[in-house]
């Protein structure tokens, strides 16, 4: 069995494979994509993947509100899966504040350079302030 932050590892890859489909005009069945990653049926990664899917026009619209001198669209898709995945876990799920910032921060460690992990540890730190507290 998976931990967490392998499980949202996983999350990342489904993500950043159905970023290139979408870019490449290809079709995909998501459970098919799951299912490639995880030999098993887990509830965990599904409902963070559709989840992700579901909200991305306004995850996308809260990271562009909080990046300085970004925008979303500019990072690699691996950034904006790792970005996503933080502000879903923040605003959409009762995963702990720093729980989901530092799971993003060491997947970015893991696939980014130092410069885009201190970027996404920013913009989560500045999302948790400003959006969790008008909640």
């Amino acid at each position: 069995m998976k931990n967490r932050s392998e499980l949202r590892e996983i999350v990342m890859k489904i993500l950043y494979q159905i970023a290139i489909y979408q870019e490449s005009d290809i079709t995909y069945n998501l459970d098919d994509l799951i299912k490639e990653q995880m030999e098993i049926d887990n509830s965990f990664v599904k409902d963070l993947v559709t989840g992700i899917i579901r909200e991305k026009s306004n995850l996308q619209k809260i990271a562009n509100r909080y990046l300085i001198n970004w925008q979303i669209e500019r990072l690699n898709k691996v950034d904006q899966a790792i970005l996503n995945i933080g502000i879903y876990e923040l605003l959409y799920t009762n995963t702990p504040s720093i729980v989901a910032i530092n799971e993003a921060i060491e997947l970015s460690k893991k696939y980014s350079d130092e410069k885009v992990s201190k970027m996404i540890n920013a913009t989560l730190d500045k999302i948790f302030h400003e959006e969790k507290d008008h909640e």
